[in-house]
């Protein structure tokens, strides 16, 4: 009998033991807690998996399958011109208005294909958090000053934050230049403008399926975007289908079937579109599943990214509403705390907010809100631009996946950076703007 290993399964069944006979059921904070947590599940269940996922699970299997690896690394891999590398990587955030969560397929997507750590952590970063519409109502909501200081740092970060993984990491950076010496030309017989607006009509579906109602209840260009999300949301579903048929061999009469079953349950329920929009998608998944060649890879390609990525996310969204509770509601960690300790512009008070933002969890444009709160509490400027710049680019899910495609120990690198250089721009920023 292996005793070491025997001792592991002791300790392990009596560490659960003592957890379930100390169980703090009948303590209010905590059962408020499992039902935050459950609560916050759920919602990110309806609003997230169906909206946001399953497109980037679509996204991210495409780019496997239809883009080729040598293409990936001429302008994303190691060896590859750092102005334009980063240049792509940096500003990426204000075509995908996406959360923490929805970059990682992406993210994952392209890092397998062979883009450099840099690059790809950049792309990593500033896709949740350098939304245009976001930057927008920071400047609005919580004045001039955060919104410009949120968007040129978080344009700064994502560069400065890429080329320190790469320097950190420069191995695996010698490797990568090694492989792609090597990395033959694929050719796919299709013109780099197909792909184009193939993926252009996959990201459109993307982000106006999520556009979020602007909280500034004036007439302007985003309100009636909002207006219009679903119409145009639409115009890129049809875009798509006749992308799929005419140039990537989809059966025209499964596409056609499929509209006309999208178009059946928009009108039958017109005040649910997210009806319609599952209905989009799960023909699309059956039309790939079911016919052989690309099609049938894409989809195999997506549903991996699917069985690896949202397990982790589920289970990190139920951690975080455990401890931290809803934007609207309380974890088991009391918010008085949270609100006392990013008081003032303090270095603690900084690094507080940095650390907290990054375990959070924020919807795209939820942490708008989360701020003013926290503000007219008595949060001060520094640590509420802190909070801006790790809090929407990171979570508790966030990092789980992070992990499972780079590996510990660059994971825990990627959010040391995020969070120390999130700290010191508040530190500054609260040292020359605070009150």
């Amino acid at each position: 009998m292996d005793w070491k290993r025997e001792w592991k399964w002791l300790a392990l069944i009596l560490g659960l033991f003592l957890m379930c006979f100390y169980l703090p059921v009948g303590v209010s904070r905590f059962e408020h807690a499992v039902i935050e947590s459950l609560a916050l599940v759920k919602w990110y269940a309806r609003e997230h998996v169906l909206l946001c996922l399953v497109p980037a699970f679509f996204i991210a299997g495409a780019v496997g399958v239809f883009v080729s690896q040598a293409s990936v690394m001429k302008y994303l891999g190691a060896g590859a011109n750092k102005v334009l590398a980063y240049g792509v990587a940096s500003v990426s955030g204000a075509i995908l208005a996406v959360c923490s969560c929805t970059i990682l397929p992406l993210f994952a997507g392209i890092y397998r294909m062979g883009a450099g750590l840099g690059p790809a952590c950049a792309f990593l970063y500033s896709g949740p958090a350098i939304n245009i519409l976001a930057i927008i109502l920071t400047a609005r909501v919580l004045g001039l000053q955060l919104g410009v200081a949120r968007a040129v740092g978080a344009v700064l970060f994502s560069i400065v934050i890429g080329l320190l993984m790469q320097l950190i990491f420069r191995k695996e950076k010698e490797e990568q230049q090694r492989a792609q010496v090597v990395m033959p030309e694929s050719e796919n017989g299709r013109s780099l403008l197909v792909t184009a607006i193939y993926f252009a009509m996959m990201v459109g579906v993307l982000v106006f399926a999520n556009w979020g109602k602007p909280q500034a209840a004036s007439d302007n260009i985003w309100i009636t975007i909002y207006a219009w999300k679903w119409r145009l949301t639409s115009f890129f579903a049809i875009g798509l289908g006749f992308v799929l048929v005419r140039w990537l061999g989809a059966v025209w009469w499964k596409v056609v079937a499929v509209g006309v079953c999208v178009v059946s349950m928009a009108v039958g329920f017109p005040e649910n579109p997210h009806v319609a929009f599952i209905a989009g998608f799960l023909g699309i998944s059956v039309i790939t599943a079911s016919q052989k060649g690309e099609m049938q890879s894409w989809f195999s390609a997506s549903w991996t990214f699917a069985k690896q990525i949202l397990p982790l996310l589920l289970f990190g969204v139920l951690a975080a509403g455990f401890l931290l509770g809803r934007p609207d509601g309380e974890g088991v960690i009391p918010p008085e705390w949270i609100q006392k300790a990013v008081g003032g512009n303090s270095i603690g008070a900084n690094l507080f907010a940095s650390v907290a933002g990054a375990f959070m969890y924020f919807a795209t444009l939820t942490e708008i809100p989360i701020l003013q709160g926290l503000i007219g509490a008595g949060m001060g400027k520094g640590p509420a631009l802190a909070l801006l710049l790790a809090g929407p680019a990171l979570s508790l899910p966030n990092m789980l996946v992070i992990r499972s495609v780079l590996g510990t120990k660059k994971t825990v690198v990627f959010v040391a950076l995020v969070m120390a250089m999130a700290s010191v721009s508040g530190i500054l920023f609260g040292f020359v703007c605070g009150d």
